[in-house]
């Protein structure tokens, strides 16, 4: 029966000696029968793997159980291949070995295939030590098995102490150590690759940041095989952003001395239950949709979340959806990479990832293109999200606020905006009531803008006039409470005596001229619009953003 196989197969006694060798391995090696029996089948292996050989063969016969090897043996033309050989013991009725039975696979193929994996990777590693840039290798369950000379150099390592295990723990700085091995213990569970700023620690003992990245790479059978990474220095940028958020936070403080809630001013039931509802969301993770007419305040609100929040050490952003090109919408909120579109000469991060920790405030968000309504919508169910160009994957730690004076419900129904991003952004609803339904608050603003303003130009307003207070409570502010200030503002400038009024031409100049024909409601509604556009811009004399511009 064995000599009907067609592989190299061979039976031995107990003590090892050869007993018969197939005729497909004698064929193979060019031995007679005689020639291979007893111990005769060594002339054939190669003289460098005999005695690894002999050894595994006898350790195999002393433990009785299967086991096996590799080794070259020679063809009868002379000519080496690899071989594995394996043997498993035939027992009798005590138990005990009474033969073995043993076959021999060519595995030559699959060594050179080894040969060229070791050739290419000692390429490898000669280019990547000519690199000025940290890098390692790590295999499928994320063990170190190489580190380019750049990485040996800054941790002043040998390879042998970066491979061993407790590695990671001497480099990377204690207090980002666990966060490191969370996001690296998810990755690889995930197959998926990550992104993470840690603290290595320098020969020296100096911690100093850096972008560490790490992706997996497949053969062509989709098997994870290697893990690459790469350490980049971003020590500047860290310190330059630190710079920059020491600055944000003193100017907040200097900010919030001045004023804790420097515009939201009034007394009256409907603002009060604004508030209200405000201050129960704030120390809250939800996501808030504030709306109300142009000029109501809606980010004053926003603002004033945020400060009650737990994020509020953390950076506030604020987006104007309707004052970016649709074409460039993804890139600002999502960030880019270089080369992602014609003009992209570097990569910019976006307002998601500088609102990492805080609040990103989307104003007008009824004006995003339905592409961007999909990755938002994208953004606040999973919680993450590509830069545009990318296809890697950035956790969102952002609280998002959204803000709009558009009816989204009926642009819903029109296909303008997606209904299931209005209910992911409408968890918590905020609606704030135009002016000209408290007038209670008008008298308290006037006096408020009247001291800010009048303080600011060096001037002494001591009392209004009756005549335009009743004017200004009587009047109904399409534009709310912008308009107000802006009105105040301009008749403090104009005031030359103690007594505050305004220039009622100013006011009745909303009214549609005498005779004229009354407009549609959606031509009428666009054109006053457009002048209250025109006239916002020329009180700012052309300033659109900015604390005192239009926006």
């Amino acid at each position: 029966m064995i000599d009907t196989i067609p592989a190299l197969a061979w039976c031995c006694f107990p003590d090892g000696t050869t007993e018969f060798s197939n005729r497909r391995w004698l064929e193979y090696t060019g031995l007679s029968q005689d020639e291979a029996l007893s111990w005769g089948w060594q002339r054939a292996v190669h003289p460098d793997d005999l005695d690894n050989l002999m050894e595994a063969w006898r350790f195999i016969l002393a433990s009785g159980e299967a086991g096996g090897g590799e080794f070259r043996l020679r063809r009868y033309d002379g000519e080496y291949r690899w071989f594995l050989f394996r043997a498993e013991p035939f027992r009798g009725e005590d138990g005990e070995s009474v033969r073995w039975y043993g076959i021999s696979t060519d595995i030559q193929d699959r060594k050179q295939a080894e040969e060229k994996l070791r050739e290419d990777e000692h390429e490898f590693h000669r280019i990547t030590d000519a690199i000025a840039q940290s890098i390692a290798v790590y295999d499928p369950e994320g063990n170190v098995i190489y580190a380019n000379q750049t990485l040996l150099d800054y941790v002043g390592l040998t390879i042998d102490e970066v491979l061993r295990p407790d590695c990671p723990a001497r480099t990377v700085h204690p207090d980002d150590f666990e966060r490191l091995r969370h996001t690296r213990e998810a990755a690889l569970r995930r197959g998926l690759p990550y992104e993470i700023e840690i603290r290595l620690r320098r020969k020296d003992g100096e911690y100093r940041w850096f972008l560490h990245r790490c992706k997996p790479f497949r053969d062509e059978h989709g098997r994870l095989t290697r893990w690459y990474s790469t350490a980049t220095d971003i020590e500047d940028r860290k310190q330059a952003e630190e710079r920059v958020q020491n600055e944000n936070l003193a100017l907040r403080e200097e900010i919030d001395k001045i004023s804790m809630f420097e515009e939201i001013v009034g007394t009256s039931p409907a603002l009060q239950a604004v508030l209200s509802r405000a201050n129960k969301v704030a120390p809250t993770e939800s996501t808030i949709l504030v709306t109300g007419e142009t000029g109501t305040g809606k980010e004053l609100i926003a603002r004033a979340i945020h400060k009650r929040s737990r994020r509020s050490s953390r950076a506030f952003v604020s987006v104007n959806c309707a004052a970016i090109p649709q074409a460039l919408i993804a890139s600002e909120l999502f960030g880019h990479e270089k080369g992602a579109f014609t003009g992209a000469s570097q990569r910019r991060i976006g307002r998601f990832e500088m609102a990492e920790g805080g609040t990103l405030f989307l104003d007008e968000i009824g004006e995003l293109p339905c592409e961007t309504q999909i990755a938002l919508l994208r953004v606040l169910q999973e919680r993450q999200f590509e830069r545009v160009g990318s296809n890697h994957t950035i956790p969102a730690d952002v609280r998002v606020i959204a803000a709009t004076n558009r009816d989204l419900e009926a642009a819903i129904e029109t296909g303008d905006f997606r209904s299931d991003l209005f209910y992911r952004l409408n968890v918590f609803p905020i609606e704030i009531p135009p002016l000209r339904e408290r007038p209670d608050d008008v008298q308290m603003l006037v006096e408020y803008f009247i001291h800010r303003y009048a303080s600011q130009a060096g001037k002494k307003i001591s009392n209004i006039s009756k005549k335009t207070m009743d004017l200004l409570r009587s009047y109904s502010w399409p534009g709310n409470v912008r308009e107000l200030q802006n009105v105040v503002e301009r008749s403090v400038i104009l005031c030359e005596t103690a007594t505050f009024s305004v220039d009622e031409s100013w006011l009745r100049g909303r009214a549609a001229p005498q005779g004229s024909v009354p407009l549609q409601p959606a031509i009428q509604y666009r054109t006053k619009e457009k002048e209250q556009i025109e006239e916002v811009l020329a009180e700012t004399r052309g300033r659109i953003a900015g604390p005192s511009g239009a926006a």
